[in-house]
């Protein structure tokens, strides 16, 4: 077992009883996930007419984020940047554009630079190894590319696969975080893995996470897995996977709305912001200290970027006369947009929302 696995704490040391079972069943327990996949999956669109470009676009926007919210997105895309070649040249701001609201827009970044790397290769790299080396890919996602589109026998680890596993097994191991339990269970996924079918068979568990294993109510009564579950069997699968519960840190902000002539005041981050670089947002109260803040505010919203919670307390606001016009210091990032160009401006989705909201209701 590699060295980052191995722990010697007794807690890490039960599952090891469960992995030699499973490796004991591992043959039936493939056999029933292969026919389950090939009845029951869905037909999404990277599944249909696959192509190696569909399978890496879907793996990066798939990454934290649900199927349902994917799909018109990756229909948009493949509209906009039908190719690797094409999504190269393209301007960073078109590609930010085009994910705009997915979040998570690092991904979009790494997946312009990824597809930058490949443009020119006369052929892709077909091991996880090689993928490895390139921007934006990781374990799980070099594993995923490379079984789906090349064969190569390499098992994916992902969140829906944890929750599989760890009820599989009957894991009953409390991990820090996700991360973690990737790590810890991994050897498992490497000996479930079906090296015929690998590409299908690394769908079928994520798919079976996703649709059967589900966090709450898994529907355990039509899982191929069923008979070898340990989680089943003690009848309480919603139990594992176990995670330490998370501290949420809450971020408190204001933000204003000032608007003159017919445009918005917005504030464009810089690029070498941790979050959302590049983004144009309503400015923060403490970035402009002059201006004279309504006490009521027009709206109060939230939302959550990793650990942390922002309250957003969106509030009217006017620049005092002979106030310097924030938008003519091109170093603090301020932009008066007029509201005929507010669609072409990359935004967060969360503002463009509160945004397009507010315009209504103050007309």
């Amino acid at each position: 077992m590699p060295k980052a696995q191995r722990n010697t704490t007794s807690q890490h040391r039960r599952p090891s009883a469960a992995l030699a079972r499973l490796v004991s069943q591992a043959p039936a327990l493939r056999s029933a996930l292969l026919a389950w996949y090939r009845a029951s999956h869905r037909p999404l669109p990277w599944r249909t007419a696959p192509s190696l470009y569909k399978t890496v676009v879907s793996e990066f926007m798939l990454q934290q984020t649900q199927v349902e919210t994917v799909l018109p997105y990756f229909a948009r895309w493949l509209e906009q940047f039908p190719d690797f070649k094409t999504l190269a040249a393209a301007r960073e701001e078109a590609v930010l554009r085009a994910w705009e609201g997915l979040g998570y827009y690092r991904r979009a970044r790494l997946l312009h630079a990824l597809a930058r790397a490949l443009a020119p290769l006369s052929t892709p790299p077909r091991t996880p190894a090689a993928w490895l080396a390139l921007p934006g890919v990781g374990p799980y996602t070099a594993a995923a590319i490379t079984s789906i589109a090349f064969g190569a026998p390499a098992a994916v680890v992902d969140g829906n696969v944890v929750r599989v596993l760890s009820r599989l097994l009957g894991d009953r191991t409390e991990y820090k975080d996700g991360s973690a339990a990737v790590k810890a269970l991994t050897p498992a996924a490497d000996a479930l893995l079906n090296h015929v079918h690998p590409g299908d068979h690394n769908q079928a568990v994520m798919e079976l996470g996703a649709l059967v294993c589900t966090r709450r109510k898994p529907l355990c009564t039509v899982c191929p897995f069923v008979s070898g579950c340990a989680a089943a069997a003690q009848g309480d699968p919603e139990a594992l996977p176990r995670f330490a519960a998370k501290k949420t840190a809450r971020v408190a902000l204001t933000r204003l709305w000032i608007e003159r002539d017919g445009a918005l005041l917005l504030h464009r981050k810089s690029g070498s912001a941790r979050r959302l670089a590049g983004f144009c947002e309503l400015p923060e109260a403490s970035s402009l200290p002059t201006a004279k803040i309504e006490k009521k505010p027009l709206a109060v919203k939230r939302r959550t970027i990793v650990n942390h919670l922002f309250v957003e307390s969106i509030h009217r606001a006017t620049l005092p006369p002979r106030t310097p016009d924030p938008a003519a210091d091109s170093v603090g990032g301020f932009l008066w947009i007029p509201w005929t160009k507010m669609d072409a401006v990359t935004l967060s989705g969360p503002h463009r929302r509160w945004i397009g909201e507010l315009r209504k209701i103050l007309g």
